[in-house]
């Protein structure tokens, strides 16, 4: 199962096991449990702390549990192989299983061990899911810091049956105590703030007790980190508020057209963003959504931001990079069948849709690179543009064109997406020239139409936005209030890009600067007076 190069990396990091850990696996005679087999014995002879043993009888088969030697009831249970995008987390529960800390905030740890109450966690994942690792470290993290949180992370792919049983149309999928918890990404703080009543109010005192910041950026994306980046080594004193560090950009996948960077991967990337950030002394407050902001009265005065929580923040100076989302189509059935066949993300979910019929709705490049990925899994793959031509890059649609199992529909209208009340077996579609409607008949949506700003908690705030919520700025990134910034795809920069976001952020970092040195805050000009 690992090559020679993986054996050497996983032994290396192996070295840092403080105690012995078990492998116990529940195998049948699948050419999957041989696999799980050879695997788990690879990892036992890398180091003499590792132990493996093949006689477990758990109903999922193949799956193996990572226990601690020492304490039999901290243990976390693979089912299926962990490999792809999971490799990550299977080192990682290695390691926490054996004692090695994990690099999670101190506060975070005492609260998972702090929980009271059984907590029997089984998640699915898909091994090409980006989004998946996150919410298995979580809950990894969980259940070796407290015997009375179990988790079970299942690969979909393998018990194929099961995801079909529990109507599983999206990853990554979470059940608690056998009942749906959640659909979707989550980071440890996300799932803690579900299971414990207190942690909004933890958080709030928390955030509410900063001192205010010379420069407050307000979203945790390409521009906001880059703004930050900026700020902080002018001297200022910088925080970033962040609603989800990385924003779209970790439902990102293949990153090709980032100068000097041939190829990445969108949460690669924010890890690296990430890793900057914590060169400054940038206080990152992640998971810190705001929803009001009270602009100074004065030129050098506070603005404020209100956070979902409570906490109010305040800042000399605003640069505010919220981002946007996807958009959706706003048709019947959309959101009643969202996660049921409705999906966003190619990426994660189309492995659920092996062999199946499915739509892709969106002719740009996000539209036809999805309609790529998905044909080299699902059966056959319809494309719908509303426009009378595909707006893809010409490279792509040469690609999409030579595929047997892709039909191209432009001037294409979605008028409804259908349902047997359970998931999606179809939509409508009608042709925009003559209005004659179609019924497709097919088992998964995948909807890719471009990009809403995340400004509708600034309508009422006296800054000015465009007719499509975008921030307006000019070509210092200055907003129309004095003292506040804007860059990235919330703004009326045009080409919504990575690229581009990371130079308005910048931009948007300098124009603060030079407010800020050329204003005097409104005390000190009290004191003067």
């Amino acid at each position: 199962m690992l090559d020679a190069a993986m054996q050497a990396q996983l032994k290396t990091y192996l070295g840092n096991l403080r105690e012995g850990i078990e492998l116990v696996a529940s195998l049948d005679d699948s050419e999957k449990s041989r696999q799980t087999r050879q695997l788990i014995e690879q990892i036992a002879a890398l180091h003499d702390l590792v132990t493996a043993r093949f006689d477990g009888t758990d109903a999922r088969k193949p799956s193996f549990v990572i226990r601690r030697a020492s304490d039999a009831n901290k243990w976390v249970r693979f089912a299926g192989l962990p490999m792809g995008h999971e490799f990550t987390s299977l080192v990682l529960a290695l390691l926490w299983a054996g004692g090695h800390p994990p690099k999670v905030d101190a506060d975070l740890i005492e609260q998972v061990r702090a929980l009271e109450g059984d907590y029997n966690f089984e998640m699915f994942f898909s091994l090409s899911c980006h989004n998946c690792p996150d919410v298995v470290q979580a809950l990894t993290l969980m259940a070796l810091e407290n015997p009375r949180i179990h988790a079970t992370l299942i690969e979909g792919g393998t018990f194929q049956d099961e995801v079909e049983a529990r109507d599983i149309m999206a990853v990554p999928a979470t059940f608690l105590n056998g009942e749906p918890f959640y659909n979707g990404k989550m980071e440890l703080a996300e799932i803690l703030a579900k299971l414990d009543k207190n942690a909004g109010a933890k958080q709030a005192e928390k955030l509410a007790a900063k001192a205010p910041f010379e420069v407050l950026v307000v979203g945790g994306g390409p521009a906001g980190a880059a703004a930050a980046v900026y700020t902080a080594r002018k001297g200022f004193r910088t925080g970033i508020a962040a609603e989800r560090f990385g924003g779209q950009l970790m439902d990102t996948l293949g990153i090709e057209n980032l100068p000097g960077t041939p190829y990445t991967e969108g949460p690669k990337l924010t890890d690296s963003l990430k890793k900057h950030v914590g060169e400054y002394e940038i206080d990152l407050m992640d998971l810190a959504r705001t929803v009001e902001l009270r602009a100074a009265k004065d030129v050098g005065g506070y603005h404020e931001v209100v956070m979902a929580n409570g906490a109010t923040l305040r800042a000399r100076s605003l640069i505010l990079s919220t981002g946007a989302r996807w958009r959706n189509l706003g048709v019947p059935g959309e959101a009643e069948y969202r996660n049921k066949g409705v999906a966003y993300c190619p990426h994660c979910d189309g492995p659920l849709f092996k062999g199946k019929r499915i739509a892709v709705i969106g002719g740009g490049n996000s539209g036809v690179e999805a309609a790529i990925d998905l044909a080299g899994i699902v059966g056959h793959v319809t494309l719908i543009e509303f426009d009378t031509k595909l707006r893809a890059d010409e490279v792509l649609q040469r690609k999409l064109r030579s595929m047997t199992n892709v039909e191209i529909i432009t001037n294409g209208q979605t008028t409804e997406v259908l349902g047997d009340g359970t998931r999606v077996n179809g939509l409508v579609v009608k042709n925009r020239a003559n209005g004659d409607e179609r019924r497709i008949d097919l088992e998964g949506v995948f909807v890719q139409i471009g990009l809403v700003p995340n400004t509708e908690w600034l309508r009422e705030t006296g800054l000015e936005l465009s007719k499509f919520g975008e921030i307006v700025i000019d070509d210092h990134g200055a907003t129309n209030i004095p003292g506040i910034y804007a860059a990235g795809d919330c703004t009326t920069v045009p080409h919504k890009q990575i690229v581009v976001a990371m130079g308005e952020g910048a931009k948007a970092g300098l124009g603060a600067f030079d407010f800020l040195i050329r204003n005097e805050p409104v005390e000190e000009v009290a004191k003067a007076a």
